[in-house]
């Protein structure tokens, strides 16, 4: 098995693990000052969950015509390009006085570009690794976003009580230049992984993965159990109001424990059969909260649940293998645009339900409604994921 030693002393990752670190900062203090700003002018947690998890639902409408561009893009101008845009979100978030619809046209715009490229960094990941180490070095830059969501989440429940949501979106506008100046200056030029006609292409490829009988049901298993279980974060703001960091952060740690012990300890073969038992573990500790838990409480059973979130390692290993080359970028961007799309509609779908039910009880209501959607989905596409199961684990 390989080791975080031998992993980091590939130049090309270390520089992209830099690049990860600052752009995840830049997300994770942007999304917190953003949804923090609409709940405040709002008071809806249907608008609320929206600006935390809307965004992607944009990337459905694009990713149809535009995905081909993360084969198609040099892997290092696609990293600088999504510096540059995220740059302009948190930039323009700035300007006083926006009404709450501006601000939703200005994280639309910045995701109709991000679409374009949103296979590129674990594309160019399988680049730069060989094949047998792509799962630690996936999990390793998984680290990345879930150790800059504890320390983002955390400092800016700290700024938020002594500062204005300004202050964030300045830091992710700050962090952003630092990330594309990195990925300009540190990451190879390598060239584009295919040619062709990017709204062509995109529009064959995606027909192509997701009619594939051994793909579809993979697909489905990385994007709708994630994204109903999602849903319940989206609540977390309005179960804990000016605490919501702190569950933000617990969820951050438990997904990080989940990718080191999964990423670097469990063997091929047990983790894959590890996929199911960790889809239940997201969705199972969110039937709790319709009893009303603490904070304290809370914060541990959401970290429980986020612990689940290593299912994803397994799958995007079997991923890998069931993919062409050419068509990895792409694929991978299908991965992460039906990933984001599944958690903005359960975002959706849980802060209507929050604001159906009404009042503190009817969140955790919601979240639970959310947990036991979820679990149906995974039940449901058991026998479908066994298509894409590898040989090697099948003759375990």
């Amino acid at each position: 098995m390989t080791t975080y030693r031998a992993l980091f002393a590939v130049r090309e990752f270390r520089v992209l693990f830099v690049v990860r670190l600052f752009a995840m900062t830049a997300v994770v203090v942007s999304g917190l000052a953003l949804g923090t700003v609409m709940y405040d002018e709002t008071g809806s947690p249907f608008l609320t969950a929206v600006s935390l998890f809307g965004g992607p639902l944009v990337q459905l409408l694009s990713a149809r015509y535009l995905l081909a561009s993360s084969d198609l893009l040099r892997p290092r101008t696609a990293m600088v390009f999504m510096a540059c845009v995220a740059l302009a979100m948190a930039s323009l978030q700035m300007i006083p006085g926006l009404t709450w619809w501006a601000r939703f046209l200005i994280l639309a715009g910045g995701y109709v570009a991000l679409s374009a490229t949103s296979g590129a960094v674990i594309a160019l990941l399988s680049d730069i690794v060989p094949k047998q180490s792509f799962i630690l070095a996936r999990a390793t830059l998984n680290i990345t976003v879930g150790g800059m969501q504890i320390i983002g989440y955390g400092i800016g429940a700290v700024l938020l009580a002594a500062a204005s949501t300004t202050w964030l979106f300045r830091i992710a506008a700050l962090v952003s230049i630092v990330a594309g100046g990195t990925a300009r200056l540190g990451l190879p030029d390598l060239p584009a992984r295919a040619s062709g006609k990017v709204v062509a292409r995109s529009r064959a490829v995606n027909r192509e993965l997701l009619t594939s009988p051994s793909l579809r049901p993979l697909f489905l298993m990385m994007w709708v159990p994630n994204g109903l279980v999602v849903g319940c974060e989206a609540l977390f703001i309005p179960y804990a109001t000016d605490r919501a960091g702190y569950l933000f952060a617990a969820g951050a740690v438990g997904m990080l424990a989940g990718d080191v012990i999964v990423g670097r300890f469990v063997p091929e073969h047990r983790r894959d059969r590890l996929i199911l038992p960790m889809r239940l573990l997201l969705a199972v500790p969110f039937l709790v909260f319709p009893l009303s838990p603490p904070v304290p409480l809370a914060a541990v059973l959401v970290g429980l649940s986020a612990f689940g979130y290593s299912a994803s390692l397994p799958l995007q290993e079997r991923l890998v293998h069931a993919t062409r080359d050419d068509v990895r970028g792409q694929a991978f961007g299908l991965s992460t645009t039906g990933l984001q799309v599944g958690q903005a509609i359960g975002a959706l779908v849980a802060g209507a339900l929050a604001e159906a039910l009404a009042g503190m009880r009817g969140v955790g209501l919601a979240m639970a409604a959310m947990a036991v959607m979820s679990l149906l989905v995974v039940a449901a596409l058991v026998d479908g994921l066994r298509r894409s199961q590898p040989a090697e684990v099948l003759a375990a």
